[in-house]
C-alpha cells in the first residue's frame, strides 16, 4: 500500500517512463477547466463574439488536454511536442468557437495573455498558481 504518491512517471508498454497517466490527466482536465477555460472563454468572447460560449471553452480544455497528453506521450517533452500540442489546441478552438485558423491562433495567444495576467494578480494578492501549466495553450 502506498501512503504517499510517487512522482515517477508510469511505465508504458515498451518499459520506458511514460508522460501519460490517467490520474494526472484527470487532474490536468479539472485544473484546466477551473483556470484555463475562463481565460479561453474571455478571449473567445473578445475576438469571436457570442459564438464563444463557456461550455465550448470547457470542451476545448477537455479535448486539448486529452489530445495534448497523447501527443506528449509519443513525442515526449520538449519544444517539438509543445509546438505540436499548441497547434492541436487550435483545432478545437476553431471548431467550437466557429472561427478561422488565424482567429483561433489569436484566441489562443490572448487566452495565454489573460491567464498570465490573472496568475500574476493572484500571486500578488497571495493566491499563487505557480507551477500550473497550460499543456500547450
Amino acid at each position: 500500500m502506498i501512503l504517499f504518491p510517487t512522482f515517477e512517471k508510469p511505465l508504458d508498454a515498451t518499459g520506458k517512463r511514460s508522460n501519460l497517466s490517467l490520474v494526472g490527466l484527470v487532474i490536468q482536465v479539472i485544473v484546466g477547466i477551473i483556470i484555463v477555460a475562463p481565460a479561453l472563454w474571455l478571449a473567445g468572447r473578445a475576438l469571436v463574439g457570442k459564438k464563444a460560449k463557456f461550455s465550448h471553452a470547457v470542451g476545448i480544455v477537455v479535448l486539448g488536454s486529452i489530445l495534448g497528453a497523447i501527443i506528449e506521450a509519443f513525442l515526449h517533452s520538449g519544444l517539438l511536442s509543445d509546438i505540436v500540442v499548441f497547434i492541436v489546441w487550435l483545432g478545437p478552438i476553431k471548431y467550437l468557437f466557429e472561427c478561422g485558423w488565424l482567429k483561433a491562433f489569436a484566441v489562443a495567444i490572448v487566452a495565454v495573455i489573460i491567464f498570465v495576467i490573472t496568475a500574476v494578480i493572484l500571486t500578488i494578492i497571495g493566491i499563487g498558481i505557480v507551477g500550473i501549466g497550460l499543456a500547450g495553450l
